[in-house]
């Protein structure tokens, strides 16, 4: 079982490298990581700034389910 699951976030890893390759190819129209990490920054609901609390939210989720031992 715990193979299967290294199995799995290694096929993630390898997916996210092929999409973050083919968006930095010339004339592509699929954003890089860092143009969609900007995107959702600069979301803002009034004064409240949204898409930097959730992207916060997002890596304190994966840090706790991932990297806390």
């Amino acid at each position: 079982m715990r193979a299967l699951a290294i199995g799995g976030f290694l096929v993630g890893l390898a997916l996210f490298g092929l999409v973050e390759w083919l968006a930095r190819r010339e004339g592509s129209k699929i954003p890089t990581l860092g143009e969609l990490c900007g995107y959702v920054m600069r979301y803002e609901v009034g004064p409240v700034p949204v898409g930097r609390i959730g992207l916060f939210g997002f890596w304190w989720w994966i840090g706790w389910h991932f990297l806390a031992r």
